[in-house]
């Protein structure tokens, strides 16, 4: 059974930096997109990034792009989110989420499998 872990959630003053990460277990197939969705309170959740399968390209929303990077270390089975220039709208619980597939897309219902999530806070 895939299984997703996230940690490296916290608190950060705006500007800071966190990186979160997301340990992949149970996967035996070809390919596994991964996406970082976010869900602040009293919204709906939200795609940030993903990261394909089959060739490790990303994809960013545009309320994230320039600041946070996805990245992935297959040795590792883990998939990274930097979070730099933290701003308090950034605030919000951060799910990642797994697909078996090739090309990734930030699109909430693509995603079968998720983790419990981890808290980000952005505040002075």
């Amino acid at each position: 059974q895939l299984q997703l872990v996230e940690s490296g959630g916290g608190l950060v003053q705006p500007g800071g930096s966190l990186r979160l990460s997301c340990a992949v277990s149970g996967f035996t197939r070809n390919y596994l997109n991964i996406a970082w969705f976010r869900q602040a309170p009293g919204k709906e959740r939200e795609g940030v990034s993903c990261i394909s399968g089959s060739d490790g390209r990303t994809f960013y929303a545009d309320s994230v792009k320039g600041r946070f990077t996805i990245s992935r270390d297959n040795a590792k089975s883990t998939v990274y989110l930097q979070m730099n220039s933290l701003k308090p709208e950034d605030t919000a619980v951060y799910y990642c989420a797994a697909d078996p597939g090739a090309m990734c897309v930030i699109l909430l219902y693509e995603y079968d499998y998720w983790g419990q999530g981890t808290q980000v806070t952005v505040s002075s």
